[in-house]
């Protein structure tokens, strides 16, 4: 499993600790990943992600799971989020005819 978030990429970058003396020592910065149970409006199912502790703010800024996804472009997500991305945008269009027939 990579230490990479499923909605926006964000993963390991690699740089310099720099102490008091000038000393450059490599070392790792890992993203904060936790394990999340994300509420699907539209697909009306809970959806288990890895995701970054700031995408979950922007999961919440952008009101919910559907709208991030709606809104992400298709390279920051991994294979499991686009097919998620691909199923909300396929029942938001069947839904969108019924919507404007009632």
């Amino acid at each position: 499993m990579s230490r990479r978030c499923e909605l926006t990429g964000k993963a390991v970058q690699y740089g310099n600790k720099v102490s008091h003396s000038n000393r450059k020592t490599r070392t790792r910065f890992l993203p904060n990943l936790v394990q999340v149970t994300l509420l699907s409006e539209t697909l009306e199912r809970a959806v288990r992600l890895r995701v970054s502790a700031a995408a979950l703010r922007s999961v919440e800024h952008r009101g919910g799971l559907d709208n991030f996804l709606v809104k992400a472009r298709d390279a920051e997500l991994s294979e499991g989020a686009l097919n998620l991305k691909r199923e909300v945008e396929k029942k938001r269009a069947e839904a969108a005819p019924e919507a404007k027939a009632a």
